[in-house]
C-alpha cells in the first residue's frame, strides 16, 4: 500500500502560480511512476502530467505544456507540480497517483484525497 497526501491547493489569481505537493508513505515510494490529474465538477478526471521513478522521463497534457513542471524527490518521498501562468481553466481537484506511467487513470492504483485550485478571474 502507498498513501498519497496532496497540498498546495488555493485560490490563485490568474497569471499566478502554484506548487503542489504529494507526499507519498508506505510501501518503496520511488519504484513508481507518479501522475498528477485534475477533476472539475461535471467532468471526468483527467491526466495532467506524470514522471518516472527514476525522473527522467515525463508527460504532459498539451493544455499544460511549457506552463506546468512536474517533478520529485525520492529522498522525500515527494512529488512537486509546478504551475504557472494560471488559467480559470486550471481551476480543479488536483490529486496525485502512484502506478506505472501513463496517461490514463487505469494505470494508477493508488491515489490521494485531492487538493483544490482555483483560479480567480
Amino acid at each position: 500500500q502507498v498513501q498519497l497526501v496532496e497540498s498546495g491547493g488555493e485560490l490563485v489569481q490568474v497569471g499566478g502560480s502554484l506548487r503542489l505537493s504529494c507526499a507519498a508513505s508506505g510501501r518503496t515510494f520511488s519504484w513508481y511512476a507518479l501522475g498528477w490529474f485534475r477533476q472539475s465538477p461535471g467532468k471526468e478526471r483527467e491526466f495532467v502530467a506524470a514522471i518516472t521513478w527514476t525522473g527522467g522521463r515525463t508527460l504532459y497534457t498539451d493544455s499544460v505544456k511549457g506552463r506546468f513542471t512536474i517533478s520529485r524527490d525520492n529522498a522525500k518521498n515527494t512529488v512537486y507540480l509546478k504551475m504557472n501562468s494560471l488559467k480559470p481553466e486550471d481551476t480543479a481537484v488536483y490529486y496525485c497517483a502512484a502506478g506505472v506511467l501513463g496517461r490514463t487513470t487505469s494505470s494508477y492504483d493508488y491515489w490521494g484525497q485531492g487538493t483544490q485550485v482555483t483560479v480567480s478571474s
